[in-house]
């Protein structure tokens, strides 16, 4: 097996059985996301406590590298202080662009995104989560949307 099918077999599996689906009533942080171009629309939900991600959700629908992506941000970030949240967002973002994984930046399992690149319509749907999730963080009231 190649590494690009084990990267594709972890998208697709996150991609029909996310992770951290749900919704949280006890957020601190909320937001919605929308990518038009895709359907995408998803909702993320944070608790928040001394700076930490203490709790992560998220609930919607969208194609698989969308949801995939929200699945695995869930996962990562939970337990994260905001300034680590932050970096783990500008260095996913960065690799969605570029395919390159830094080898000094320890994204894990987000390399599985590194194909995404390869396709600049799908930036888009890959980064959807992590837009929505800064917005929600930064309580920022502008609607989310890749557009």
């Amino acid at each position: 097996m190649s590494l690009r099918d084990l990267y594709q077999e972890i998208i697709i599996d996150h991609g029909k059985s996310p992770r951290n689906v749900g919704k949280l009533t006890e957020a601190t942080h909320a937001k919605a996301g929308h990518n038009p171009l895709c359907g995408d629309k998803l909702m993320v939900y944070l608790v928040l406590h001394d700076e930490i991600v203490d709790e992560v959700l998220f609930e919607g629908n969208g194609c698989a590298i969308s949801m995939a992506s929200a699945s695995l941000m869930t996962e990562i970030v939970k337990g994260k202080r905001l300034l680590e949240v932050e970096a783990l967002f500008t260095d996913f973002h960065d690799l969605v662009i570029s395919g390159v994984a830094n080898e000094e930046k320890n994204i894990g399992k987000l390399a599985v995104f590194s194909g995404v690149a390869e396709f600049p319509a799908r930036v888009k749907c890959a980064t959807l989560a992590w837009h929505t999730m800064m917005a929600a963080l930064k309580q920022n009231p502008d609607p989310v949307t890749t557009e």
